[in-house]
């Protein structure tokens, strides 16, 4: 389409008024929010670290050395890699896919019923009951979490009141508590985009394919999920991205063993004093997520205009 017919179209349906503010207002949204907070990340990343007295000086030059130090760390050797943090970075982005997987299976059944089954008060009953929880700030819902799976919590006191164990588990050693966080503090945005799928649904296709002979499973596997694709890429996307990016839940959750990577840029960025290196780390963080996302779309064919939907 044209630009400047598509232009004229936009300012006929909004109003000249209304046009301008939300051309401008979605301007500022792009460029001061997203794109300028990044290109100074990027600059930073390929700034030395030097004191405040000699930036902008002839030491002040771009280089890569941060970039190197994840992949190398401080190692003279050559071929030494810098294996504790790249340990963590991998570990990180594996723990972000279980954590999409276990959302995924969890929601689905659940998007399915609000979208198909409930109807009336009994579903906006339900839908306010998953929302209600999220008012309350993501930090305090952390701790009740860490409360919960503590060793004197409830779930260690059911056990034992049950019989099913004879002393408390330790789950926050074990990254039960963190992965449990994880997947319940970002478990909205894999519903509602999933729910919004399924209700456009139209009913008539599952009583054709069930009229048909095909058993629930099929239905759902031919049926449900093709249809229901979009939604589970943008679900997916927004909790994998969120769940690598997380850090509350990590620092509160997490056990002695459970580095997050997060939890490095942090630490270089306030405990390490080391700025560039900390914004070095952020970027391989948000590309290598991008990347990753970018991979899984094409390997399911998933294209980029059906997640925005």
């Amino acid at each position: 389409m044209n630009p400047s017919l598509a232009l004229q179209r936009f300012f006929l349906k909004n109003g000249m008024a209304l046009g301008i503010f939300l051309l401008v207002a979605v301007a500022f949204w792009m460029f001061i929010l997203i794109i300028l907070p990044q290109l100074f990340m990027v600059d930073f990343s390929l700034s030395k670290n030097l004191p405040p007295a000699e930036i902008g000086g002839p030491k002040d030059v771009l280089t890569f050395e941060h970039y190197k130090f994840m992949l190398y760390g401080s190692a003279k050797e050559a071929g030494s890699f810098n294996t504790v943090d790249l340990g963590v970075f991998m570990r990180t982005l594996l723990a972000a896919f279980f954590v999409t997987i276990f959302d995924l299976v969890l929601c689905y059944p659940i998007a399915y019923y609000l979208a198909q089954v409930a109807h009336g008060g009994w579903g906006r009953l339900m839908v306010l009951s998953l929302i209600v929880p999220f008012w309350v700030n993501e930090i305090l819902r952390a701790f009740a979490f860490r409360i919960m799976f503590g060793s004197a919590g409830v779930i260690n006191t059911f056990l034992i009141w049950a019989g099913i164990l004879d002393q408390p588990y330790d789950f926050i050693p074990n990254n039960v508590a963190l992965y449990a966080g994880l997947g319940y503090a970002f478990i909205l945005l894999m519903i509602f985009p999933l729910y919004n799928a399924i209700e456009s649904l139209d009913k008539n296709q599952i009583e054709a394919a069930r009229d048909m002979g095909a058993s629930w499973l099929r239905i759902h596997w031919r049926v449900v999920i093709p249809f229901a694709k979009p939604g589970i890429s943008s679900g997916c996307t927004m909790v994998f991205m969120l769940t690598a990016g997380a850090l509350a839940a990590p620092q509160i959750l997490g056990g002695p063993s459970s580095l997050w990577f997060t939890q490095i840029i942090y630490q270089w960025f306030n405990t390490g004093g080391n700025w560039p290196r900390g914004s070095a780390y952020a970027i391989i963080l948000l590309v290598s997520t991008i990347l990753i996302v970018l991979l899984v779309m094409k390997i399911f064919k998933v294209k980029l205009g059906e997640i925005a939907k």
